[in-house]
């Protein structure tokens, strides 16, 4: 049960990370623009993380 949990919450953060924070929009040709953009990706699905993580639960039911 534990990996299967585990599985779902990868693929949804995955799926997170390409609708909401721009990682399927990488159009460059270099290793170099592809890292610095999954990176950033990365950075900013982080932020976004914490940010659900240390709302209290009445700042979450306003939003």
């Amino acid at each position: 049960m534990r990996i299967a949990a585990l599985r779902w919450r990868i693929e949804h953060d995955y799926r997170e990370m390409k609708q909401a924070l721009g990682l399927a929009h990488f159009e460059d040709r270099t290793f170099r623009g592809w890292h610095h953009h999954v990176t950033l990706a990365a950075v900013a699905h982080a932020f976004c993380t914490l940010q659900r993580i240390t709302r209290s639960p009445k700042e979450t039911a306003l939003a």
